[in-house]
């Protein structure tokens, strides 16, 4: 679904172009169109690049047009983005709500933003099949366009299928049993030898640890790292 539109109408701040393109390509998306742009070289100035962080990729591919109606050329469902009650156009809808239905069809979507001071006009919403409104805390719903881009681009990926996550560390490998006794065996030792046991009356000391480890599912690792610790408890009490 990397055709799915963004369509961005009468931006005056050439930073927040380079963010939505940002915002689109960390969750694949890629058809960026602005409409009547406040700056005509808006998609090569500095700040837009320096903003898009990576995704310049995004700026050279997208257009620029005129009207709406040259922006949703090919579109079959247009998303219009706006918190002003209206009394009369497309019914409203949650993201998330929306997205769950709006992903099981073969549309052509696109979502479009107004701009920054003004947001979408009537005229423009009216063009548009569904209205979206982000959920905020009622007394503050102001979002950056670039936050707004963000969050529809995440919930509209997330509806498509989202994306794996990748893991960051290797995966651990658990301690195997033996070692585990092993482990118990030398604490046991260590123990003994900085009088913190009794080996004449150990009570119930070691098969508690023995539960703690247990517990804690160590991997090997941290098996040799409590060895560790125990060594040098042995080797603080030789004189």
């Amino acid at each position: 679904m990397n055709d799915t539109r963004f369509v961005l109408i009468n931006t005056s701040h050439p930073g927040n172009v380079g963010a939505a393109a940002r915002a689109m390509k960390v969750m694949g998306f890629s058809d960026l169109v602005l409409v009547a742009p406040r700056f005509a070289d808006v998609l090569v100035q500095e700040e837009t690049v320096a903003m898009a962080s990576g995704a310049a990729d995004i700026l050279v591919r997208a257009r620029v047009v005129g009207t709406l109606t040259e922006a949703l050329d090919g579109v079959t469902y247009a998303c219009a983005t706006a918190m002003t009650p209206r009394d009369f156009g497309p019914p409203t809808h949650a993201p998330r709500e929306l997205f769950t239905q709006l992903a099981k069809t073969d549309h052509r979507v696109a979502f479009v933003f107004g701009s920054e001071r003004y947001g979408m006009g009537n005229d423009d919403v009216y063009r548009c099949h569904a209205c979206l409104s982000i959920p905020t805390h009622p007394d503050y719903g102001s979002l950056n366009l670039a936050q707004a881009v963000q969050l529809i681009a995440y919930d509209w990926r997330q509806a498509l299928g989202g994306f794996d996550v990748a893991p960051r560390t290797p995966t651990a490998v658990p301690a195997a049993a033996s070692d585990v006794q092993g482990l118990l065996d030398h604490w046991k030792r260590a123990l003994t030898d900085v009088g913190f046991l009794d080996p004449a009356a150990p009570k119930k000391l070691m098969p508690r640890l023995n539960q703690l480890f247990n517990r804690a599912e160590l991997t090997e690792e941290e098996i040799h790292i409590l060895r560790g610790i125990a060594r040098a408890m042995q080797g603080a009490r030789k004189p």
